[in-house]
C-alpha cells in the first residue's frame, strides 16, 4: 500500500535566501542603534523594531532565520548588538535574555503575520504576545545576572521601554507588511 504525506517544506530558492540575508542585515544596522537611560541597564534600541519589520515582511520560517543570523554574527563577535558591541559576553550578560527573547518574538509575531497579516484585528494581539515573550526572556534573565527581584527587573527592563516598543511595532507593521504585499506580488515571497 503506497501512502502519500504530506509535509511543508522551505524550498528556498536564491531570490529567497538573498531576501533573508538583506533582512539579517537590517537587523545588524538597526540593532546596534541604541541610546543608554539612566533608569534601566537595557537601552532604548531599535533592534526589536529590526526584528517586527522582518517578520512583517518575511513571516515566521525566513524572518526568524534571519534573526538567527543575526544572533549567530553577533555571538562571533560581529558588533550588532546594541552599543555597538557583540560577542557571547553579551549574550551572557544582563541584557541577553532580551537578544535571546528575540528569536522566540520573531517564531510568535512570525506566525501570527502568516495566519493573520490582513486581519489587523488579530495580527496586533500577536505581535503583543510575541513582544511579551521577548520582555519574559529579558526580565527573568536580567534579574538572575543582576541580583534583582523579577518586579524590580520588570520595572527597569520593560516598563518604561512600553510605549516605544509600541510605536516601534506600529511602525515596522506598517511598512512592513506594504513590503510584505509588494514582494508576494512579485513571487519573491
Amino acid at each position: 500500500m503506497n501512502q502519500k504525506t504530506s509535509t511543508i517544506t522551505l524550498k528556498p530558492n536564491a531570490k529567497q535566501m538573498a531576501l533573508v540575508g538583506l533582512m539579517a542585515a537590517v537587523i545588524c544596522i538597526l540593532g546596534p542603534i541604541s541610546l543608554a537611560i539612566p533608569i534601566s541597564p537595557v537601552p532604548i534600541s531599535l533592534g526589536s523594531m529590526a526584528v517586527y519589520f522582518v517578520v512583517s515582511v518575511l513571516g515566521m520560517k525566513r524572518g526568524t532565520i534571519s534573526v538567527i543570523i543575526y544572533m549567530l554574527l553577533g555571538f562571533a563577535g560581529l558588533p550588532v548588538f546594541s552599543g555597538f558591541s557583540g560577542g557571547a559576553g553579551k549574550l551572557f550578560g544582563p541584557t541577553g535574555g532580551y537578544i535571546i527573547g528575540y528569536l522566540f518574538m520573531a517564531l510568535i509575531c512570525g506566525f501570527f503575520v502568516d495566519r493573520f497579516s490582513n486581519k489587523i484585528l488579530l495580527l496586533f494581539p500577536g505581535m503583543l504576545l510575541g513582544t511579551a515573550c521577548c520582555y519574559l526572556f529579558g526580565t527573568a534573565w536580567l534579574s538572575y545576572q543582576a541580583s534583582l527581584t523579577f518586579a524590580q527587573a520588570l520595572a527597569a527592563g520593560v516598563i518604561p521601554f512600553i510605549p516605544g516598543d509600541l510605536v516601534k511595532l506600529v511602525l515596522s507593521l506598517s511598512i512592513g507588511l506594504q513590503l510584505r504585499k509588494r514582494l508576494q506580488k512579485a513571487g519573491l515571497i
